[in-house]
């Protein structure tokens, strides 16, 4: 169970480094990525240890890069700008007729 988390937690390290070092201009600060899959990880490697049980180590550290990519994937924002509806009072037909 130790190894299963530490290569957990070092593959979830690793996969938020890589998040962070692509991906600079959509993601917050560094220090939450990197520990955002560190924990997503080591939580994702205890999910899935407690649902198959031992014995089944490549699954358990896939599951782990599971839930890792998940929780870095909520930290995503968007690309590009949003767009803004116009003010209901903006519109040209709304104030003539």
């Amino acid at each position: 169970m130790f190894l299963e988390a530490l290569v957990s937690v070092m593959l979830g390290l690793a996969l938020a480094w890589i998040a962070a070092h692509r991906l600079p201009h959509r993601l917050p600060d560094r220090r939450l990525v990197l520990s955002t899959g560190a924990a997503g990880a080591l939580f994702g490697a205890f999910l899935t240890h407690s649902a198959l049980g031992t014995g089944s180590s490549a699954l358990i550290v896939l599951g782990a890069l599971a839930i890792a990519t998940a929780s870095l994937s909520l930290l995503l924002r968007p690309a590009g700008r949003l767009r803004h509806p116009r003010p209901r009072n903006a519109h040209p037909t709304a104030a003539g007729s």
